[in-house]
């Protein structure tokens, strides 16, 4: 069997197979020269989801006559020039593959001026020329993508439902402003325009255009500079959260990709404070050097890698800490009619996803912002609450630090040096009563609170079982009575593989059987009664990522502890006890969420009190 070099038409419809995946691809690729052209203005027309017509309208630079042809050849681009340039690419496109792969697939007609005289306009098919001639002087180009995959029908088959190619591209849409608050945006299905942005360059304001006035509301910039990178974008308040990580943006030099080591960033940003199983909304605008970042890694250019990807990830990470360190998170419980909005095809589920439901033909819909307080409820680390319950709250409470009077909490005393932004963070509260022994009722000058006495309790004991098992050296003690664990079969051939590394962290396993292990030390910090949890913990962490993080396995530790050792629900309280714990609270690291990431505290203020009562109206 000989080898020969493929005819271009099939070359170019194995190309398309890479990049062009459906009509949210070429709306993709298409914006994205658009942009690279400079345009300020730029409308995305589609009928039947795409795969009838998509036609991309810009008013960017435009180009010449011999341009506009050589742009449908294989790999021709103005964007790189030689092998240095592909490691300084400032424009989204490069490749040089996207118009020419869209062509082989499709009906395709462009128009083009550079808008100082007779524009150009072709016509291809499949990728062939079929026509060229002179068009209009508007400046800008237009091209008109129809019956995709026309003569690829084994593609064809493979697309979903018009609602749901839609849903891909109002995904992109709602990426791409985020990405480009200065460009603006119209996206019109079938004639009727479904979403739109101002361009004005304000991110905050296309974040109330994707996700509602209601989230807008509630979030919060951050902005950090070092030497490599400049952050810049806004993080959503824990109390706002969705069931899925595709709420997170983040956004290199211009471009939207998929990181998991941003996304995790992120998450370990916000730390304790969201409910498990929930993730925040967060756009996260990254700008640095081209050369610290390599975008030729995938077809789609979707991914990255970095060069100082460490650095990043800390600065990340640090940023967004030190902004929830500033600011208050006590959430407030508006008594008004939730906000509607206007929204986007799929503004109501996670981005990139799609509801099985399609509403009528593109038109504008309204859907109500959902509860902040009703998503905290969907968490299921309640559950463990009402499973013991403490005697009295003086047993639960013998880790405290130390007793103080109902005075002395009167008065705003805060003997936390360390912390001295506690006072601004989180009010003085003075406790009224109990509700239903499980919410801790309280007021001040500034309303009404409401207080989970055993996610505040939660919250105390976490903060000091961690710093207690943070202190511990990295020293092993002796067992007098050896632990014997039973293995499966690939954990097993997995610990044989990994006894250095688990030796480095003070485990030393011993063949006892054939799947069974025995341990004769641990190290000191190991908290009494949770030893074996902890080692399966480092065995699953070693297998997953080769590697233990052992700072996350004593935060672990802590949170089981202090859930174990609160105060539970239906324990009531005297008011002594209740104002020591309010107190304890407020001297608090972290005094919004128990380890769990369920709130706190939750705030009536005086205003909306008054307003339930019709006192104001």
């Amino acid at each position: 069997m000989g080898i020969f070099q493929l005819p271009d038409a099939l070359a170019n419809k194995i190309a398309a197979g890479e990049v062009v995946e459906r009509p949210a691809s070429v709306v993709k690729e298409l914006i994205e020269n658009s942009i690279d052209a400079g345009s300020t203005f730029i409308t995305i027309d589609l009928a039947e989801a795409g795969l009838q017509m998509i036609k991309v309208t810009d008013n960017g630079a435009g180009m010449t006559e011999e341009d506009a042809e050589k742009a449908f050849l294989r790999h021709a681009t103005s964007k790189i020039k030689n092998e240095t340039d592909l490691f300084r690419v400032h424009t989204l496109g490069f490749r040089g593959e996207a118009l020419a792969s869209i062509a082989a697939v499709s009906r395709l007609t462009v128009k083009t001026s550079q808008g100082d005289h007779a524009g150009t306009y072709l016509s291809l098919e499949g990728g062939v020329m079929k026509d060229r001639s002179k068009s209009d002087a508007r400046k800008g180009t237009e091209i008109t993508v129809e019956d995709l995959f026309f003569n690829t029908p084994a593609r064809l088959k493979y697309m979903k439902t018009i609602h749901t190619e839609l849903g891909h591209i109002t995904d992109l849409l709602n990426r791409l402003a985020l990405s480009h608050p200065g460009i603006r945006f119209e996206l019109r299905h079938n004639n009727k325009s479904i979403f739109k942005t101002t361009g004005s360059g304000d991110l905050l304001q296309v974040i109330s255009q994707v996700y509602g006035m209601g989230t807008a509301r509630k979030m919060l910039p951050i902005q950090h500079e070092t030497l490599d990178f400049s952050i810049n974008g806004y993080i959503a308040k824990p109390e706002v959260t969705r069931a899925s990580r595709n709420y997170i943006s983040t956004i290199i030099n211009g471009r939207y990709i998929k990181s998991m080591q941003l996304t995790q960033a992120i998450i370990r940003g916000y730390h304790t404070l969201l409910p498990i199983g929930r993730s925040p909304i967060v756009v996260l605008a990254i700008e640095m050097d081209p050369i610290l970042v390599d975008v030729n890694v995938h077809p789609t250019k979707l991914e990255a890698r970095f060069s100082k990807d460490q650095e990043l990830v800390t600065a990340i990470e640090e940023t967004i800490r030190s902004t929830f360190r500033r600011t208050s998170l006590i959430p407030e419980m508006e008594q008004k009619k939730p906000e509607q909005h206007m929204y986007t095809i799929q503004d109501s589920m996670p981005l990139g996803e799609v509801p099985s439901k399609a509403p009528s033909d593109g038109a504008n819909q309204r859907v109500n912002e959902p509860s902040p307080v009703m998503a905290h409820s969907e968490t299921g680390a309640r559950k463990s609450e009402h499973t013991s319950t403490d005697p009295t709250i003086e047993s639960a409470n013998q880790d405290t630090t130390r007793e103080m009077s109902y005075a002395e909490a009167s008065i705003g005393a805060d003997p936390a040096p360390a912390h001295p932004d506690k006072q601004e963070r989180i009010p003085v509260m003075y406790p009224i009563g109990q509700l239903h022994g499980t919410y801790i009722l309280a007021q001040n000058e500034n309303g009404f609170y409401m207080i989970d006495q055993h996610a505040a309790q939660e919250r105390v004991k976490f903060e000091q079982f961690r710093e207690k098992l943070g202190q511990a050296a990295n020293e092993v003690q002796d067992l007098l009575i050896p632990l014997t664990f039973d293995f499966s079969k690939q954990e097993a051939i997995f610990i044989d593989q990994n006894k250095d590394e688990l030796a480095k962290v003070g485990l030393f396993f011993e063949a006892f059987g054939n799947q069974s292990y025995i341990i004769r030390s641990h190290p000191t910090w190991f908290p009494e009664g949770f030893e074996e949890e902890i080692i399966r913990e480092m065995i699953e962490q070693i297998m997953q990522h080769e590697k233990v993080d052992v700072e996350m396995i004593r935060e672990d530790a802590a949170a089981l502890m202090s859930c174990k050792r609160s105060i539970k629900a239906n324990h009531y309280l005297n008011q002594q006890d209740m104002t020591r714990l309010l107190e304890d609270l407020r001297k608090s690291r972290d005094p919004f969420t128990c380890p769990h990431g369920r709130p706190i505290v939750i705030h009536f203020s005086s205003y909306e009190l008054e307003k339930m009562f019709k006192r104001v109206m």
